[in-house]
């Protein structure tokens, strides 16, 4: 549990939800490909043959002086037994991403076919299109930090990162829950973090309301939310920075009794109150992944390993808790 003082820890009503990216302490440049590896197989096998006919050879001759061909073979067998082994993970990785990947787009498909059915249309466009599975050459794994994961960044580009996640309360702006992942996008993060809120619960009191951005809307994370008698508000589209101005001011019409969770979180999303109830995610936890990077200076894990990196996050986490009781405790006299 993260909130250090009872006085701060008032029952939970509304938790803003975010992730972002934070550096390993690794280089993208001490990343290998897949492709990459079965070049350098290829290379290293050639070469252990040529160094085993020298060592058949009778005449030594061509052997340069201070080499040493027993040497020279085992470091090569030790390279092929270090890239073996990186290529097993990197198949291990395909295979849960395929797994990951065919459940998200079966939920397309599940959404699609709901679509028509509800509209009695079928949706124009090319369907989306099911996942391959199997081992790209671009698969990379890292030498220094092979849990660590190449991820895109804010500004472009990509860098050698884990996906820090904080739950925050919209109260005190205190965190409340953390998790950690290797997983590039959000969509996978909700039900991790509603399990410890859950079990946070006789501490900190039940999470009435969950809000996050777009990255986070799917269909399973809404059930999961409901089942948890969460009230999610789960952006479903980006949103227009300049809306009409009627849109601030004008009640969408009232939903029909039929109306799915996904169907009644977006009706409430356009109305006044979910307006105004999400506008409080940029407020809230933007601000406080802010604060850790630009003034808390952190922007680079000092550990590696998923765990070792996950407990260095809840440690980040915790001192930010301290700074912002800071600031609390003179305004709760």
């Amino acid at each position: 549990m993260l909130c250090a003082a009872p006085v701060f820890c008032h029952l939970l009503g509304t938790v803003c939800l975010d992730g972002t990216k934070i550096h390993a302490n690794a280089s993208r440049h001490s990343a290998l490909s897949h492709g990459h590896i079965v070049k350098l197989e290829t290379r290293l096998q050639q070469e252990v043959q040529e160094l085993l006919a020298l060592a058949d050879a009778a005449d030594t001759a061509n052997i340069p002086d201070g080499m040493s061909l027993p040497k020279e073979l085992q470091l090569r067998e030790d390279r092929l037994a270090a890239m073996a082994a990186a290529k097993a993970k990197i198949a291990a990785r395909a295979a849960e991403r395929h797994a990951r990947e065919k459940a998200e787009f079966d939920e397309k498909m599940s959404q699609r076919q709901a679509r028509e059915k509800e509209t009695g249309k079928k949706i124009r466009g090319k369907a989306p299109k099911p996942p391959e599975p199997g081992i790209k050459d671009s698969d990379q794994i890292n030498l220094t930090d092979e849990e660590s994961r190449i991820m895109p960044i804010a500004g472009g580009g990509f860098e050698q990162c884990y996906n820090a996640q904080a739950a925050v309360d919209a109260q005190t702006m205190l965190v409340v829950a953390t998790t950690l992942t290797q997983a590039t996008n959000d969509k996978q993060q909700v039900q991790p973090m509603i399990k410890v809120l859950q079990e946070q619960a006789p501490q900190l009191g039940d999470v009435q309301t969950l809000i996050a951005d777009t990255g986070y809307c799917t269909q399973n994370n809404i059930k999961a939310c409901v089942d948890a008698r969460i009230d999610p508000l789960l952006c479903v589209a980006r949103q227009d920075h300049h809306p009409h101005w009627r849109e601030r001011f004008t009640e969408p019409a009232a939903l029909t009794e039929d109306a799915t969770p996904m169907q009644t979180m977006a009706h409430r999303l356009v109305t006044k109150a979910g307006r105004a109830a999400y506008a409080m995610r940029k407020q809230t936890v933007e601000p406080v992944f802010g604060i850790i990077k630009s003034v808390m200076g952190f922007r680079q894990f000092s550990l590696r390993g998923l765990h070792k990196v996950t407990g260095e996050w809840n440690l980040v986490c915790l001192a930010w808790n301290v700074k912002r009781m800071a600031v609390l405790r003179p305004k709760a006299g």
